[in-house]
C-alpha cells in the first residue's frame, strides 16, 4: 500500500495578475490638461516649434538618406523656412495691409451701392413670396449680426486674452525657431527614448496606434496645408484677373481658411459677390466671381484633396470643427494650434477602441469573438 506522504502532487502556479494600467494613464493624462490650461500663456513658441518641426522633419530625413548629417540637415531646412517666411512677409504682408485698409476706407461707399443694386430685386422678391418690408428685415438683420458680431468679438478677446504668448510677438519670433532647431536635430533621438519608455506588453500596440495618429496628421497637416497654400493662390489670381477689387487678401484668406472645413469657400465667396455687386454695373462680375469659387471647389474635391490629403485622414469636418471651437475656448490660441493634433489622436484611439468592442465578449455575447480582421464581426455564429 503506497504511503500517502511519498505521493508528490505539483500544483501549476497561477501567474500574478496584470497590473491595471488605465488610472494611471488617466491621471497622466489629467495632469497633462490640467499643465496646458496652466501654461498656455507660455505655450505658443514651443508648440509652434513643435508643429514646424513635424511638418520640416520628412526634408531633414531626405537630406540625411543623400549624404548629410543630422545637424546640417537641420540647420539648412531651418534657416531655409526662415528666408521662406521672411521674404513671404516682405513681399506679402505689405500689399495685404494696403488692400485691408483701402477696403476698410470704401467699405460704406460699397455697403452703399450694394444697397441701391439690390433693392429693385428685393422688392419684386417681397412682393411675389410676401417676405418683410426691406425696413422690417434691416432691423432684424442688424439684431442679428449685432449678436453675431459680439460672439465672435468675445470670442476673439478670449483667445488672444488666454494666450498672453501672442501678444508677445518677440518670444515668437525668437523662441520658435530655437525650438523647431533643436526639436528637427533631436527628433529621432526623442523618437527613440519614448519608444523604450513604452510598457512592454503594450508596446506594439502603442507603436501601432501612433503610427496611425502618425499617418492621419501627415495625411491633414501636411496635405491640407499644401492645399490651402495652392487654393489661397488660386482664388487671388482668378479674382484679380477678373478684375475684383481687394481680390488679393480675399482669395488669399479664402484659401487659408480652407483647412476649417467649408468655411474658407463660404466666407471667400459671400465677401467677394458682395464687392461685386457693388462694384460691376453688369453680372458679368459676379458671374466670373461664382465661377472661380466653382472652378476652385471642383479643383479642390476631385484633385488636390484625394492627391494631397486622401482618404486615409478619416477627420470628419463636424469633428474638426468642434475641435477648433473648443480649442480655442478651453486654451485660447494654444488650443487653436493643438485642436487638430489632439482630434486625429481622439478619432484614431476611438476607431482602435471600438475594433477592440467588436471583437470582445461585451459585444458577441455568448457568440463565438470574432478575430481580428474579420469583415462582419457582429455575425459570428454561436456555439
Amino acid at each position: 500500500m503506497t504511503d500517502i506522504r511519498d505521493i508528490n502532487i505539483e500544483f501549476e502556479e497561477s501567474p500574478p495578475p496584470r497590473p491595471r494600467r488605465w488610472p494611471s494613464y488617466l491621471a497622466a493624462l489629467f495632469v497633462f490638461l490640467i499643465l496646458v490650461y496652466l501654461l498656455r500663456a507660455v505655450l505658443l513658441p514651443f508648440v509652434a516649434g513643435m508643429g514646424v518641426a513635424y511638418f520640416l522633419d520628412p526634408v531633414c530625413d531626405r537630406l540625411e538618406k543623400w549624404g548629410c548629417s543630422r545637424t546640417l540637415a537641420t540647420a539648412l531646412v531651418t534657416v531655409a523656412f526662415a528666408l521662406i517666411v521672411i521674404l513671404a512677409f516682405l513681399l506679402i504682408i505689405p500689399l495685404l495691409l494696403d488692400q485691408l485698409t483701402a477696403f476698410v476706407d470704401s467699405l460704406p461707399g460699397l455697403v452703399e451701392r450694394a444697397h441701391q443694386r439690390l433693392l429693385p430685386l428685393y422688392e419684386t422678391l417681397r412682393v411675389r413670396f410676401d417676405l418683410p418690408a426691406l425696413d422690417d428685415l434691416g432691423g432684424l438683420l442688424r439684431s442679428r449680426l449685432g449678436s453675431i458680431f459680439g460672439f465672435v468679438t468675445q470670442t476673439v478677446q478670449g483667445v488672444v486674452s488666454g494666450g498672453a504668448a501672442l501678444a508677445s510677438l518677440l518670444s515668437l519670433i525668437f523662441i520658435t525657431p530655437v525650438v523647431t532647431f533643436y526639436l528637427l536635430r533631436d527628433w529621432d533621438l526623442i523618437i527613440d527614448r519614448v519608444d523604450h519608455l513604452l510598457p512592454r506588453d503594450h508596446a506594439d500596440t502603442i507603436r501601432a496606434q501612433m503610427a496611425a495618429i502618425d499617418t492621419t496628421l501627415a495625411g491633414f497637416i501636411r496635405g491640407q496645408a499644401t492645399v490651402c497654400l495652392v487654393l489661397g493662390i488660386f482664388y487671388a489670381v482668378g479674382l484679380m484677373i477678373v478684375g475684383l477689387p481687394f481680390g488679393l487678401v480675399i482669395g488669399l484668406l479664402a484659401g487659408l481658411l480652407t483647412f476649417i472645413p467649408y468655411v474658407g469657400c463660404l466666407s471667400g465667396l459671400i465677401v467677394s459677390m458682395a464687392i461685386a455687386l457693388a462694384s460691376f454695373d453688369g453680372w458679368h462680375g459676379p458671374v466670373a466671381v461664382a465661377v472661380v469659387f466653382l472652378v476652385g471647389q471642383m479643383l479642390e474635391g476631385n484633385f488636390l484633396t484625394p492627391k494631397l490629403v486622401g482618404d486615409r485622414v478619416g477627420l470628419h469636418p463636424v469633428w474638426i470643427i468642434f475641435a477648433l471651437l473648443a480649442g480655442g475656448a478651453l486654451f485660447g490660441f494654444v488650443g487653436l494650434l493643438l485642436a487638430v493634433p489632439v482630434a486625429a489622436a481622439i478619432g484614431v484611439l476611438v476607431r482602435f477602441g471600438i475594433g477592440r468592442y467588436l471583437m470582445s465578449p461585451l459585444y458577441h455575447g455568448h457568440h463565438d469573438v470574432a478575430e481580428p480582421g474579420a469583415s462582419e464581426p457582429g455575425l459570428a455564429e454561436p456555439k
